[in-house]
C-alpha cells in the first residue's frame, strides 16, 4: 500500500462494526467473523475501530487486540486500516506506533473532534503522526462529527508526506473534493467517506469508498464501482441509485445504531452499541425493517 510499492490498496473497504457480547464486551471471535464474512461478500478489506467502530467508546487495550485479531483472521486476503486518530495528538501517536506492531497495513487518522484546531494545527497533528510510523496514513475529513473541516489545501500540502497516501472524505463538498484530486498526485487516493456521494466521487476522480452499507451489499457496491471504471456509468449509476433508499435507511440516526440493529435483526449478532449511544426507536426500526425487504443481502448470515 506504501506509495512506493506496486500494489495498491482494494477500492472496497468497509467501516467494520464492533461487535459486542450480551455483557457488552468486545467479541473478537464474532469479529473476526464478520472481517471473514465481508470479504466474502465484495469487500477488499476492513477499518477498524473507526466511526462505525465505535472508537470513542473502545480503550486502547481493547482497540490493539481488534486489531491482531482481525489481521490474524485475514492475514493476506484483505487489509486492515486501523482507527488509531483521535483529539489527542501524543495519544495519537502512541497508538499508532503500537498499532503498526499488530501487523495492520494502514491507519485511519481523524481530524481532531471538540477541541476546534486551526489549519495550521491540523498540519502539525497529522505530520507529527505521520513521522512516527511507517504505515502509509489515511486522513478522515467528517466535518459532521469533528466540527473543524480539514481544508483542501491543508490536504493538499499533507499530500506531499510520503506515508500520507489518502484521505477519506465525508465533507459531502463535493468542490472540495474536486479541489483535492485536482491538485494532489495521481497515487493519492481519495476514498468517499459518505455512500451516498461514491458515485459523485468517483465520476470526479476519486478512488473508492469506504463504506457501511457495504456490511449489507457489498457485492453490488463492487458492482458499481467495476461497471464505472470498465466505462458503463449508466449501469453503475443505476445501482448507485437504486442503494440510496437503503443508504438513506442506514443513517436515519446516527451511524453505527442503524447498521447494528440491521446487522442483528438479519441474524448477525452484533450486539448492541455502546452507551453514549443506544438502540434505535420503534419507528427507526420499522423504517430500516421496511426498506430491508426491497434488498438482496450480501453478507454470509451465520446458520
Amino acid at each position: 500500500m506504501n506509495r512506493v510499492g506496486k500494489n495498491r490498496p482494494g477500492r472496497l473497504l468497509t467501516a467494520m462494526v464492533t461487535p459486542f457480547d450480551a455483557h457488552g464486551e468486545v467479541d473478537y471471535q464474532l469479529a473476526r467473523r464478520l472481517a471473514l464474512s465481508l470479504m466474502d461478500s465484495g469487500s477488499d478489506g476492513v477499518v477498524v475501530s473507526g466511526t462505525t467502530g465505535e472508537s470513542p467508546a473502545l480503550n486502547r487495550e481493547e482497540k490493539l487486540r481488534l486489531f491482531t485479531e482481525t489481521k490474524s483472521a485475514l492475514g493476506n486476503r484483505g487489509i486492515v486500516v486501523a482507527g488509531t486518530g483521535s483529539y489527542n495528538t501524543k495519544e495519537s501517536q502512541e497508538l499508532t506506533k503500537e498499532a503498526e506492531k499488530t501487523g495492520v497495513d494502514a491507519c485511519l487518522l481523524v481530524v481532531p473532534y471538540y477541541n476546534k484546531p486551526t489549519q495550521e494545527g491540523l498540519w502539525e497533528h497529522f505530520k507529527v503522526i505521520a513521522q512516527s510510523t511507517t504505515l502509509p496514513c489515511i486522513l478522515y475529513n467528517v466535518p459532521s462529527r469533528t466540527v473543524t473541516n480539514l481544508d483542501a489545501d491543508t490536504v493538499i500540502k499533507l499530500s506531499q508526506i510520503d506515508n500520507i497516501v489518502g484521505v477519506k472524505e465525508a465533507s459531502g463538498d463535493l468542490g472540495q473534493i474536486a479541489e483535492i484530486i485536482r491538485r494532489t498526485k495521481k497515487d493519492f487516493l481519495v476514498y468517499s467517506g459518505n455512500d451516498s456521494d461514491t458515485f459523485p466521487i468517483l465520476a470526479l476522480g476519486g478512488y473508492g469508498v469506504i463504506s457501511v452499507t457495504s456490511h449489507l451489499v457489498g457485492i453490488q457496491i463492487k458492482e458499481m464501482i467495476e461497471k464505472f471504471l470498465d466505462g458503463k456509468t449508466q449501469e453503475s449509476a443505476r445501482i448507485h441509485r437504486d442503494l440510496l433508499p437503503l443508504i438513506n435507511a442506514l443513517f436515519i440516526v446516527s451511524n453505527p445504531v442503524p447498521i447494528k440493529w440491521a446487522l442483528n435483526y438479519l441474524g448477525f449478532p452484533v450486539g448492541k452499541p455502546r452507551l453514549p449511544l443506544i438502540e434505535p426507536d420503534e419507528k427507526s426500526t420499522d423504517l430500516i425493517k421496511a426498506v430491508l425487504k426491497n434488498y438482496q443481502i450480501d453478507l454470509p448470515i451465520p446458520g
